[in-house]
């Protein structure tokens, strides 16, 4: 991913094998925009153009959030996650992230 208001700091490249023993920040993405959205909506694009196999990420929980309305309006507190967990309400799974695990 990249391209305007997206960063993405990793020393991982194309190719790199991930130790059986690896720090389980491998790399994180940053956007910005104009307005919230703007930014989220970047941040959407980025996840789903991100491209990790081999291991387990939190892609598809950062996608679910940026998709969540609350979240997206800026209607959230710190115990939003736990009421969309015990709801059931987060859909984990996303056909435009392009992940295999």
């Amino acid at each position: 991913p990249g391209g305007r208001g997206v960063r993405i700091d990793s020393h991982v490249y194309t190719g790199y094998t991930v130790p059986p023993y690896y720090d389980s920040l491998i790399g994180k993405i940053i956007t910005v925009g104009a307005t919230r959205i703007n930014a989220i909506d970047r941040m959407r694009r980025a996840l789903g153009e991100y491209y990790i196999t081999g291991i387990k990420t939190t892609v598809p929980f950062h996608a679910a959030m940026m998709r969540n309305g609350g979240f997206r309006d800026g209607n959230y507190d710190t115990g939003l996650l736990d009421r969309l967990m015990s709801a059931g309400k987060l859909e984990l799974t996303s056909p435009s992230i392009r992940l295999r695990e």
